[in-house]
Order: structure tokens, then sequence, then C-alpha cells
């Protein structure tokens, strides 16, 4: 059985995953979603990686999952834990050196003022460069969520195709999937764990 490590998004917590976390233990798999520091105005990209990494231990079988701008995280692990796979839901894909902040024009997101205002909450270094110089040497996976209306569907499917060469997997529901369809989302990163 896999162990999943989750990463949240932008002015959230660990308790996001909980409906996800429940169903993938049921299936025999272990969990962990740790509440990153984003009240620690000192604290970046680099002291969340820090909190994951804690937060998995010794764990082995490992899948890191980050959702939304988690995706700036999930790598920053993945390049410190080498999992078995990464997998980005409905996440920011980032490029070598660019800041969260410059992510939403670089990547012709169309409605960067509203997206931003909901993004408050994570890493209030926005403006610090993302560290890795590539992306790690792990499998990655992008699940993009069909009626996601935060961030748009064919947005992330050229996103994942131009920044990781890869064709995502699809679910039903919105950005925030783990809630809505976490039965859904539990088939999907099952079968990663295979």
């Amino acid at each position: 059985m896999a162990s999943f490590a989750f990463i949240h998004g932008a002015a959230d917590v660990g308790w996001y995953w909980h409906l996800l976390e429940a169903e993938l233990q049921a299936r025999g798999h272990d969990t962990v979603a740790p509440d990153l520091p984003c009240d620690d105005d000192t604290a970046g990209l680099n002291e969340y990686a820090d909190t994951v990494v804690e937060a998995i231990g010794d764990r082995t079988d490992l899948i890191v999952v980050g959702h939304s701008l988690g995706g700036f995280t999930a790598p920053l692990v993945a390049d410190r834990v080498s999992p078995n796979a990464l997998v980005l839901v409905a996440g920011m894909i980032p490029a070598p050196g660019e800041p969260p902040d410059d992510w939403w024009d670089k990547t012709g997101y169309k409605s960067a003022s509203d997206a931003h205002a909901q993004q408050e909450g994570y890493a209030d270094r926005k403006d610090a460069p993302w560290p890795l110089k590539a992306w790690p040497d792990v499998p990655t996976k992008f699940v993009v969520c069909r009626d996601d209306r935060f961030f748009p569907p064919d947005l992330l499917r050229r996103l994942a195709k131009a920044r990781l060469g890869i064709t995502p997997d699809e679910i039903d529901g919105g950005h925030c999937a783990a809630l809505s369809h976490p039965k859904e989302l539990a088939d999907v990163l099952e079968t990663y764990s295979r």
C-alpha cells in the first residue's frame, strides 16, 4: 500500500484533504496532510517543504500530492524525498526561477487580479523565485478537474503539456475535488500507486 503526502493550497489547511484521506485509508493506504505555516510571515516555500518533509517522516512507497498553489511546494518536497510519484491536482505548475506572483501573467491566466486576491494566506514571500533549476526527476502526473472555475481546464491542459510534457488525467468536479469528489480522486490516485 502507498503513503500519500498531501499539500494544501492557499488560504487552506490540511483538513481540506480529510474526505480523500478517509477514502484512501479505507482502501489500506497511509496518508499525511500537515498544515503549512501560512500564518508565519517569515515562512516561504522552503519552510513549507520543510513542514511536509518532517510530517512524512520515515514513510515509504510515497506519493506527493499538491493542490492549487501547493504545486509550488510539492516539487520541492519531491526533490527532497524521491517519491514514487508527484501528482498535482488542479495545481499551479511553476517554471524554474518563477515567483508565484509572476505565474498569473506568464501562464496567460486572464483573471489574475481576481485569482490573486483569493490566493492570499500562502507564502508571504510570493515574489521569491521558485528555487529549483529543473523539475525533479520523479514520475509526474496531473489531474484536471473538468468543472474547475478557478483554474480553467483548458489552461491546465495546456500548461501540463507545455511545462511537464504530459497529458493530464481528468475527473469531474470543481477546484476543490478532494471535498466534492473524494472517491473519484481516490480512484485516480490509487492508479498511480500501482
